[in-house]
C-alpha cells in the first residue's frame, strides 16, 4: 500500500473541489463543470477515479452529464458534487453540497454528521460507533439518513471496498485498523430515507473479462481494461454505441450504474471525506 499516493491524490482532489464549487451557479452547464473537474485532476497529475458526479435535488448519486449535455444549474437547486482522483490506482474520494436555494439546515446536517463521524475514528473503533454518530446528528436536525447509501473503504483500483460505513444505527460493525483508508459519506434527506434506480445511466465499470464474439465489443472491452481497469468510467469518455455497452452489460462484462434518486422525491444533501485511520484519530486527506 502507498499512503503517499493516497495523500497526493487527496491533496489534488481538495484543490479541484474548491475550484469547482466556484463554478456551480445558475445558468452554468453541468457538462462544463464535469469536464473542468476531470481535466483539472489530470492537469494536476492524477486521473479521475470515476466520472464527476453532479446529482441535483432528489437525485443522490451516479448522475454524470452526457456528451453534448445542455442541462444547466437552476436557482434553488441542491447540488451534490462527488469527485474522485487516483494516482497509480490509489484513490481519494470527496463530496460537497452546493446550495443554490434556501436549504441551509439540510446541508449543515450532512456537514455536521461528517465532522462528528470523523471525531470518533481511531484504530480499534467499531464502525457501528461511526454509524451511530452519523445517524444521531442527522436525526437531531430533524432529517433522515439514506439507509441504502453508505461510506466505504478504498482499495487500489477499487472505489468501493470493505468496510461498509452505514449512515444508520447498526448492531454490529467491524473494527478499524491503523492504516486503513476509508471514505465517510453521510447522505441526508427530507424525504423517506431511501434511494432507487431511475432509468438514466451514463456510468459503467468493468467487472469481468470474458470471451466476446463481436469484434467491436471485444475492442471496447480491451480499451476499457487498458484505460480504466476496474474503475468506473463515463459513456462520454469512449466512442461506444449504446448497443455495444448494453451487450457488454447483458453478458456480465460491464456493470451499469443508473442514477439513484430519493424514492419520496425528497431533497438530498451529501458530504464526504477520505481519511486514513491512525492510532489516535483520523487523518483527513481531502
Amino acid at each position: 500500500m502507498s499512503l503517499e499516493k493516497y495523500i497526493e491524490a487527496g491533496k489534488i482532489l481538495k484543490q479541484v473541489r474548491e475550484e469547482a464549487i466556484k463554478l456551480i451557479k445558475p445558468g452554468v452547464k453541468l457538462l462544463e463543470v464535469a469536464e473542468f473537474v476531470e481535466n483539472r485532476i489530470r492537469e494536476l497529475g492524477a486521473e479521475p477515479a470515476f466520472p464527476c458526479n453532479i446529482s441535483i435535488n432528489s437525485d443522490a448519486a451516479h448522475f454524470t452529464p452526457k456528451a453534448n449535455d445542455e442541462r444547466v444549474f437552476k436557482e434553488g437547486d441542491v447540488v451534490k458534487l462527488d469527485i474522485g482522483a487516483h494516482i497509480d490506482g490509489y484513490i481519494a474520494d470527496t463530496a460537497v453540497t452546493v446550495d443554490l436555494g434556501d436549504h441551509e439546515d439540510l446541508v449543515r446536517a450532512a456537514e455536521e454528521a461528517l465532522k462528528n463521524a470523523i471525531e470518533v475514528i481511531h484504530a480499534g473503533v467499531n464502525t457501528a460507533e461511526i454509524s451511530e454518530a452519523i445517524f444521531s446528528t442527522i436525526t437531531e436536525f430533524g432529517f433522515k439518513p439514506i439507509i441504502n447509501l453508505t461510506g466505504h473503504g478504498l482499495d487500489r483500483y477499487v472505489a468501493h471496498a470493505p468496510p461498509t460505513i452505514y449512515n444508520v444505527k447498526i448492531e454490529k460493525g467491524v473494527e478499524l485498523k491503523e492504516g486503513m483508508v476509508i471514505a465517510i459519506e453521510p447522505f441526508v434527506t427530507n424525504g423517506v430515507g431511501k434511494v432507487a434506480e431511475r432509468g438514466e445511466c451514463e456510468i459503467f465499470s468493468l467487472i469481468a473479462v470474458k470471451p466476446v464474439r463481436m469484434k467491436q465489443a471485444r475492442r471496447l472491452m480491451e480499451e476499457i481494461l487498458r484505460k480504466y481497469k476496474t474503475l468506473p468510467f463515463a459513456k462520454r469518455w469512449l466512442k461506444a454505441s449504446d448497443i455495444i455497452l448494453a451487450k457488454l452489460v447483458r453478458e456480465g462484462v460491464l456493470r451499469a450504474y443508473p442514477v439513484l434518486t430519493e424514492v419520496g422525491k425528497g431533497l438530498v444533501s451529501q458530504t464526504e471525506h477520505t481519511v486514513i485511520v491512525e492510532e489516535n484519530g483520523a487523518r483527513v486527506i481531502t
